[in-house]
């Protein structure tokens, strides 16, 4: 499975870096995900989840 959290859908993002002079070669922002336990209908289940969704209180780890 791909590293998408599962609670906000946030995934990686592409784009260019950009040398000195202007030339380009593709690149990723990756999200900061973390592999937490939380319980998904009622049984835990190792996701993924960004780091600004456990901060703010959108899930609770198991």
């Amino acid at each position: 499975m791909a590293r998408v959290c599962f609670v906000t859908g946030k995934k990686a993002m592409t784009g260019n870096k950009r040398s000195h002079a202007l030339n380009t070669s593709k690149r990723r922002w990756n999200a900061n995900l973390q592999k937490v336990r939380i319980l998904v209908d009622g049984k835990p289940k190792k996701v993924y989840v960004s780091a600004r969704a456990l901060k703010s209180g959108k899930v609770e780890r198991v």
